[in-house]
């Protein structure tokens, strides 16, 4: 499995694994399905919501066995 990183998009994260959007809501994102969400970067996104894009990253990639 490819390495995800933070500047992919909200969007390109779920077409790798759907599942990631449950990471990203335990961490507190809850608009996933927001279009404008979509087109966020992981870095973007975290920095809306007060988090560490770099342990996202991690712990998404962890999940994925990358």
């Amino acid at each position: 499995m490819a390495k995800v990183t933070k500047d992919m998009t909200i969007g390109e994260l779920l077409q790798v694994d759907n599942n990631i959007a449950g990471i990203l809501m335990r961490a507190g994102m809850h608009c996933l399905g927001c279009p404008s969400a979509q087109a966020e970067s992981l870095e973007e996104a975290a920095m809306v919501h007060g988090l560490d894009a770099d342990v996202l990253e991690a712990q998404i990639n962890d999940y994925l066995g990358a």
